[in-house]
């Protein structure tokens, strides 16, 4: 359905009947994507087809790409999907670049990269923090310095997933350097693909090469790629911040050696029955702990996004950051106690061991990307708990007064 005009309010069961139909009529169960073995052309072709239809983001208003659905509607999109294995639903709550333009933007910009970014057609990436500017994001000092009717950025950033294909990147910067740290920043969407940017990959733990450092040299941002108003990037920065941390705190990556893990069951259970283990009581144990803290976070994780409006930011969302952190850990841990000793092994002939240790190794990702764990404690203490903040003692000074290290 590509026509806004014939969106229209529908009972619960016509919008299931409508959804299962066009899923029956359009899905041939084929498009998947390439990191699980998928064809990239064949599974952007069907990701389009879903954004063209309104379902990718049935939330959305239907001026822009939606159908104005309400939260429990739009789950039920998201559920006909699930059923019959088609991906490409629900991108109103995990794609974290297309909500903040939707929130943020104007309506050129929007009109212009909305649906490129929903396709799939143009990646992304994350330009916030620098070597000297991670947990405190507010202390970037990346500068832009407008120069007609562009900005000239000059700079450094680091930890930044897909730099190396990205065709923009949201970016924090300083536009002003004579008031305090949180007023002086901007936001904007920043052309990745021109001479002014060089990246540079970074080897991680695992042995893979996910993050890049990224170099500014008069690098062109035009002025209309400017979120939200000057000097007002903390606040924007906030909302892309908070859906962040939401996709972080609802899922994370699996295991990467490809061996298939028993369908439909908990894969701790399957690893412990598969190692003749679960019948060890510690073990069981340690299992219940793992599905309980997933089962208590999905219910806070549902309840944080029920309450969170369209562009906005809640603290809550570092509840579920925090908790998928810990899950991760734990699970981890319990993958490692159920293969003993084998867990010492790695590589392809002993995929188990190769897994547990990835996933050892990769827990650490959420426990620093998007905000530390002790960041997201400070938050949750702060803005949910309302204990006293921490001290600040640069935060009303003039930025270019305060001290550096």
């Amino acid at each position: 359905m590509d026509d806004a005009a014939e969106i229209r309010s529908m009972s619960d069961d016509e919008l299931r009947a409508e959804v299962a139909g066009w899923l029956k009529a359009n899905w041939k169960g084929d498009a998947r994507a390439p990191q699980w073995g998928g064809d990239a052309v064949g599974y952007r072709a069907w990701i389009a087809k879903v954004v063209d239809a309104r379902w990718a983001a049935s939330r959305w208003p239907v001026a822009w790409y939606g159908r104005g659905l309400s939260n429990e509607q739009a789950r039920i999109v998201e559920r006909e999907f699930a059923k019959v294995g088609a991906p490409g639903s629900g991108q109103d709550r995990t794609q974290l670049y297309a909500n903040t333009l939707l929130a943020r933007g104007t309506d050129a910009l929007k009109a212009k990269l909305l649906g490129p970014i929903l396709k799939g057609e143009v990646v992304m990436c994350l330009l916030y923090s620098e070597p000297g500017a991670g947990s405190d994001l507010a202390g970037v000092r990346t500068r832009a310095d407008k120069q007609g009717d562009h900005w000239v950025v000059n700079g450094q950033k680091v930890w930044t997933s897909t730099a190396a294909t990205a065709d923009y990147g949201m970016l924090i910067a300083r536009t002003n350097w004579d008031v305090p740290k949180h007023q002086g920043l901007s936001f904007f969407f920043l052309p990745m693909k021109q001479k002014g940017v060089e990246v540079r990959p970074l080897r991680q733990i695992t042995n893979e090469s996910h993050f890049n450092e990224v170099f500014f040299t008069d690098a062109i941002v035009p002025e209309e790629n400017l979120l939200g108003e000057l000097g007002q990037g903390w606040s924007v920065l906030q909302t892309a911040l908070a859906y962040e941390r939401s996709v972080m705190g609802e899922g994370a990556r699996g295991p990467r050696s490809g061996v298939a893990e028993s369908a439909g069951e908990e894969p701790l259970i399957a690893l412990a029955r598969e190692a003749g283990r679960l019948d060890d009581p510690l073990i069981r144990q340690d299992i219940a702990r793992v599905v309980a803290y997933k089962r208590l976070n999905a219910l806070n994780t549902a309840r944080a996004k029920a309450d969170l409006a369209q562009g906005t930011s809640s603290p809550v969302m570092s509840l579920g950051k925090l908790a998928m952190s810990r899950i991760l850990h734990e699970e981890a841990r319990v993958r490692t106690a159920i293969l003993g000793a084998g867990s010492l092994l790695e590589g392809k002939d002993h995929p188990r061991a190769e897994d547990a240790n990835f996933l050892t190794l990769n827990a650490y990702f959420t426990s620093i990307g998007g905000g530390t764990d002790q960041i997201q404690r400070n938050i949750i203490g702060e803005r949910v708990l309302g204990l006293p903040k921490e001290p600040e003692i640069d935060r009303d000074v003039p930025f270019r007064e305060v001290r550096r290290s």
